[in-house]
């Protein structure tokens, strides 16, 4: 039976386009598939060169470095790039030293803005929605215009030359972050929280035990996310860190270009070290980091 639907369908297609014309249409198809497969295929190999190159030269010899021709491929490999790298500044207090900021940040962004965007999805209060639009006007001003006061306000509290001004701000909710679950929040149905309600359950338990459970995609995005920009960040650890003891893996990378400027291998063997951990977390969140990014972006 279905040999013969087939048959017919296609009796009909070549009745309307010719046989010239349905084999024309088939491969038309086929060459914008892979025409797009093409683009998409040297859009990567543009985007990993950078990388690819960054790792060749940390297990390249000083001789190789600026050869000409480019060599490509290192030969022979120097592998002791690597523990030359970690040994010439004490690399490991500086990552030490990040997680424990990157950890403190994530779980203060987690906390307060969920917190806030369930309280502007979900509840009714007067003022709510200008509220939030003062709170999401935090998204217009350059992070650069709030350095000089938050300095001074930090530099009152005498704490300055500690992790705090990294750490604190973050506990106080993020715009960027609030806007994204508040869109999220939003796109759950109430019945689940008015069934709770009508079983005693009281708002905090409907948050904790109903609300957050669902929306553990876009919370990794917000993990995500904030690690990469605490473990990246250089500018605000610049302006608030002096002790060596103190600094963070961006910091301690910047001293080491400053000590070893000339040896480009042992700089590019730190670099990717510095980047391990970020691809490390994508590759095994990005189940989440895309499911989260689509539906919010879908529903919000």
């Amino acid at each position: 039976m279905a040999i013969e639907d087939a048959t017919i369908i296609r009796t009909k297609a070549q009745e309307r386009y010719g046989e010239t014309g349905l084999t024309q249409r088939k491969f038309r198809i086929d060459w914008t598939r892979a025409a797009a497969w093409i683009a998409l295929l040297l859009g990567s190999v543009l985007m990993l060169a950078p990388i690819y190159w960054m790792v060749s030269t940390s297990l390249k010899a000083k001789s190789q470095i600026f050869h000409y021709p480019p060599v490509w491929i290192p030969d022979p490999f120097v592998w002791s790039n690597y523990p030359d790298a970690l040994t010439a500044v004490p690399f490991d207090r500086y990552a030490v030293n990040t997680v424990i900021i990157c950890v403190a940040n994530i779980v203060g962004v987690l906390v307060s803005t969920s917190i806030a965007a369930y309280a502007f999805a979900r509840l009714r209060f007067p003022g709510r929605d200008v509220l939030f639009i003062i709170v999401l006007s935090e998204l217009m001003l350059p992070p650069t215009v709030t350095f000089i006061p938050r300095y001074i306000e930090f530099r009152e509290l005498n704490l300055i030359d500690t992790w705090w001004p990294l750490i604190l701000p973050n506990w106080f909710s993020n715009a960027s972050f609030l806007f994204l679950l508040r869109q999220f929040f939003r796109t759950i149905p109430r019945d689940l929280s008015d069934a709770a309600k009508v079983d005693g359950a009281s708002e905090f338990r409907i948050f904790w035990q109903i609300i957050l459970p669902l929306c553990r995609p876009v919370l990794a995005v917000v993990v995500i996310f904030q690690f990469l920009y605490s473990w990246n960040d250089f500018l605000e650890p610049l302006i608030y860190l002096s002790d060596p003891d103190k600094y963070t893996v961006a910091l301690g990378l910047a001293s080491f270009r400053d000590l070893l400027s000339s040896d480009y291998g042992l700089l590019m063997a730190g670099s990717a070290v510095m980047i391990l951990p970020v691809v490390v977390l994508f590759f095994i969140a990005q189940r989440y980091f895309i499911r989260g990014v689509v539906l919010s972006g879908l529903k919000g």
